[in-house]
């Protein structure tokens, strides 16, 4: 017997704390800083210091600590979104399929995302922004393929972004990004790069913004439509 093939292997995943600093964390930490300063908690030059530090920090657990002392660093943040979609909430056929072959296809600038987008990049370049996009749904899947192509995908800061796909000779870099709204939407980026490139990253500066006001204007509409025929108009 393989007694090393048959050992149980040890998991070398780093902890949470260890895990390298992302640009959006940067910014989370700054925010805090900046409404500790607000509030008093915090002095000019103290401010000052740790927005330098914050800046120069390589990992998430270096990051931490300029806010261990201030109440906002101890909030409870929302469970990560999960690294799936929930089953049977994605439809099999696409809403939407964005193809460029020898050519260039872009999605960009208010338009309703689907649930479920097929990107196909053959010897082309496909672009899918959704940092204008309306999302009609909690979760969005977008299915890269791309073969000696480039699928570039952007999403607002404040989505949750996950990756499922993998690359071929090729490169399938997805930025996991979590929101800090439990009911913000989750784009998964999933399919293959074969000769070819896959990159999804939240595009800075860029916020949905009406995705719960639309879901609260509906329930207001449905109120007054139901008031209305009660009332016999």
């Amino acid at each position: 017997m393989d007694l090393q093939k048959h050992a149980p292997q040890q998991d070398n995943a780093p902890a949470p704390a260890e895990l390298r600093a992302s640009d959006a964390d940067r910014d989370r930490i700054a925010e805090l800083l900046r409404e500790a300063l607000a509030e008093g908690r915090l002095t000019a030059e103290e401010h000052a210091e740790r927005v330098e530090g914050v800046l120069a920090a390589k990992t998430v657990g270096e990051l931490e600590t300029f806010v261990r002392d201030l109440p906002a660093g101890h909030q409870r943040r929302p469970a990560p979104a999960p690294s799936r979609p929930t089953a049977g909430a994605i439809p099999v056929d696409p809403d939407d399929n964005v193809v460029a072959v020898f050519s260039a296809a872009v999605r960009r600038g208010r338009w309703r995302a689907g649930r479920r987008i097929h990107a196909y990049a053959i010897f082309g370049s496909v672009e899918i922004d959704l940092s204008e996009a309306l999302f009609d749904h909690q979760q969005v899947v977008i299915k890269a393929f791309s073969v000696f192509g480039n699928v570039e995908v952007r999403v607002p800061e404040n989505v949750s972004l996950r990756g499922l796909g993998g690359g071929v000779l090729g490169n399938f870099e997805v930025a996991s990004l979590d929101a800090e709204d439990p009911e913000a939407p989750v784009v998964y980026v999933d399919g293959w790069a074969v000769l070819g490139n896959v990159e999804a990253r939240p595009k800075r500066g860029k916020l949905v913004a009406d995705i719960l006001d639309r879901v609260q204007r509906s329930l207001d509409r449905a109120h007054h439509r139901g008031m209305r025929k009660h009332l016999g108009h």
